[in-house]
């Protein structure tokens, strides 16, 4: 879906397909006609953006014969589907039982994370609609925070100067411009866009257009971080934001209460990690995982003081060589997460359909940033992405049950979506 600004740039608005995750290029496929040319015709548009999942092996076969890559834009334009931007953060498996701590591997030290990069943003530059110049790849922010050290430090940002290196020969070579977004995820080593500034900026820094930050709005809300606050420190560092991912996170008012904790319980689920952090007047402390924070005191690991949560299971403050001593958990701590201020989880839930009292969503969040990047006199960003992975996550009596239901719940998602930049003033194209 693509949007008039007032300046009269041209903003983007897809959603994400990792929520059907494929890690074949048959997969893939299957996704466009199964799931993205349904959602497409639900909204009534002849054309509908997709923010492309490909999977180390997917990407692999489209990057080893130029005759699949054909047929994958071929068979975009036959299904009513335009791609301007890909997430890059999963490499493989984002459709297994178990995810959790999966996903942040290989991170940017291993040469893997570099290789797949590469190649997502030269088959990215291929699949550009012909009336498009620009596209975004979002990534993961450097690596999980244990064990994380100057060394692992230094390594990453070789990796990505060398990617930004790669990239400025991919515009000479094709004309199109690719940018690279690291996302901010609670548990990362850049868990917010604070540490995002302080990765990219501290000395020998990483002064390239070509990399920025992807702001994902649920990631934001569940650090606690303000909206304004973050962009305006992106800004004076001179970071762009390639890409915004539209979510919303699981809030909860008063999680001391046994109805607000039963309620929470029903969103810990075996497959993906659920950070869950609240802000109280030491600061901000979390857990990995949301089955942490409900633990009973006296049982389970301790949250954590200061800005970031405990560590990895299986790993000791000692093992976990990246943390500092004010990032390992307090042995006087009690297990659990205090209770007597909001909690916000990792939980990526439809941003149209927020869960029932005495939870919330944070879609005001959602709203309040969207306005921010969009709402002035030129975008910060040109490309948005709904990002609700979790719908087979959710709470049994709330997942979808068919492939039509999935549909029915993705166009609403992108109806709310539409008419929040509609209220900002932007004119939806047809």
């Amino acid at each position: 879906m693509r949007f008039r600004h007032s300046d009269g740039s041209t903003v983007h608005l897809a959603y994400c397909t990792n929520v059907h995750p494929a890690e074949t290029l048959d997969g893939v496929l299957a996704q466009l006609r199964d799931h993205c040319e349904p959602v497409r015709r639900r909204l009534g548009r002849d054309r509908l953006g997709i923010g492309l999942w490909l999977a180390r092996d997917a990407a692999h076969s489209l990057t080893a014969d130029p005759a699949s890559l054909r047929a994958l834009r071929a068979e975009l334009d036959r299904r009513g589907l335009e791609v301007v931007t890909l997430n890059g953060f999963p490499y493989e498996g984002f459709g297994a039982d178990e995810v959790k701590y999966r996903v942040y591997q290989p991170d940017w030290t291993r040469p893997e994370r570099l290789a797949h990069t590469t190649d997502l943003a030269r088959l990215l530059a291929a699949l550009l609609p012909g009336d498009v110049t620009e596209g975004s790849v979002s990534t993961l922010p450097l690596g999980w925070r244990t064990p994380w050290t100057a060394t692992a430090a230094a390594t990453a940002r070789t990796a990505l100067s060398t990617l930004a290196v790669r990239l400025d020969a991919l515009e000479e070579l094709t004309g199109k411009s690719i940018r690279i977004g690291l996302e901010p995820e609670p548990g990362c080593t850049v868990e917010t866009v604070a540490d995002a500034v302080d990765a990219l900026t501290s000395p020998p820094g990483l002064r390239s257009p070509r990399i920025g930050v992807c702001l994902d709005t649920c990631h934001l809300a569940t650090s606690f971080e303000d909206p304004r606050t973050a962009l305006e420190s992106l800004a004076a560092a001179g970071i762009a934001v390639p890409k915004a991912q539209l979510s919303a996170a699981l809030h909860a008012e008063h999680p001391h209460l046994p109805e607000v904790r039963a309620a929470l319980a029903a969103f810990a689920e075996p497959r993906f990690l659920h950070q869950t952090r609240t802000r109280t007047a030491a600061g901000l402390r979390g857990t990995d995982d949301l089955p942490e924070a409900l633990a009973p005191r006296g049982h389970g690991p301790a949250a954590t003081s200061g800005a970031r949560p405990a560590d990895a299971p299986g790993e000791s403050p000692a093992q976990a060589s990246g943390a500092s001593p004010a990032q390992a958990p307090d042995p006087g701590d009690s297990p659990g997460l205090p209770d007597a201020t909001p909690w916000r989880a990792h939980f990526h839930v439809p941003l149209h359909a927020p869960p029932a009292p005495p939870l919330a969503s944070t879609l005001p969040v959602l709203r309040d940033t969207l306005a921010l990047l969009v709402g002035g006199p030129h975008p910060r960003t040109r490309h948005l992405e709904v990002e609700t992975y979790t719908w087979q996550a959710l709470p049994p009596d709330r997942r979808p049950r068919t492939r039509a239901r999935l549909a029915d719940g993705i166009a609403a998602e992108l109806t709310l979506a539409r008419d929040l930049l509609t209220d900002l003033g932007l004119k939806e194209l047809p």
